[in-house]
């Protein structure tokens, strides 16, 4: 199976390609997969006919333009979107991707998989490889974390392991949070055991990737 998969952001991608091959094996065996970073997530055009500028490569800005392009294109079994809900409705965004994506004619085959509410969230449902990866991370901020919650997730984190935590980040401004959010993919991502972690939207990601190659292996 050859899938595309679309992420908001670089650090994103980081993150998944480290996980990614203890998902669905090493690349070529037998899978094979392009990631696509953009930079930013946007927002869901009104319509399949919107007008966004490719060069400027927002997500979902650009997504119902990707989509059509993919279905039509031959040798891609499926598409994967990775997004942060951050502060929206979690089933709400789904349904409105999903229409969007029924919409494409033909439509590709698209899996839609959410982190709640940021990707860090991910990285929290692991408490081994994240403490593996910064042994003095904070424990009492570690334990106040509700798994899959609404509580600006990536300051949490960076009040966890940051010297400072996120007020010293936010103080120093621009380009510290990104440069911040790669650090944690880097050294966290590697050490992701992908069936020991508790976040809730990181077991749907890996279920329904594995699934979405069980598929093919049963045809």
């Amino acid at each position: 199976m050859h899938i595309e998969i679309l992420v908001e952001d670089s650090s994103g991608q980081k993150l998944l390609e480290a996980v990614l091959p203890k998902l669905l094996g090493e690349y070529g065996e037998p899978h094979t997969w392009n990631m696509h970073a953009y930079k930013g997530i946007g927002r869901i055009p009104k319509n399949l006919k919107g007008r966004a500028d490719p060069a400027k490569r927002i997500l979902l800005d650009q997504l119902p333009r990707l989509l059509q392009g993919y279905g039509k294109t031959p040798g891609i079994d499926a598409v994967v979107v990775v997004l942060d809900t951050d502060k929206r409705c979690c089933r709400a965004f789904l349904d409105e991707l999903r229409i969007l994506a029924a919409g494409c004619n033909p439509a590709p085959n698209t899996l839609f998989r959410l982190a709640i509410e940021e990707v860090e969230a991910w990285y929290l449902g692991d408490r081994q490889a994240l403490t593996d990866a910064y042994p003095r991370a904070r424990t009492e901020v570690l334990n106040r974390y509700v798994q899959d919650s609404a509580c600006d997730t990536w300051e949490l984190l960076a009040d966890a392991v940051y010297l400072g935590g996120s007020a010293e980040i936010k103080k120093t401004g621009w380009p510290l949070p990104g440069k911040l959010k790669h650090e944690w993919a880097e050294k966290i991502g590697p050490l992701l055991e992908p069936d020991r972690n508790v976040s809730p939207s990181f077991g749907k990601f890996r279920d329904g990737l594995r699934r979405l190659v069980m598929m093919e292996d049963d045809l």
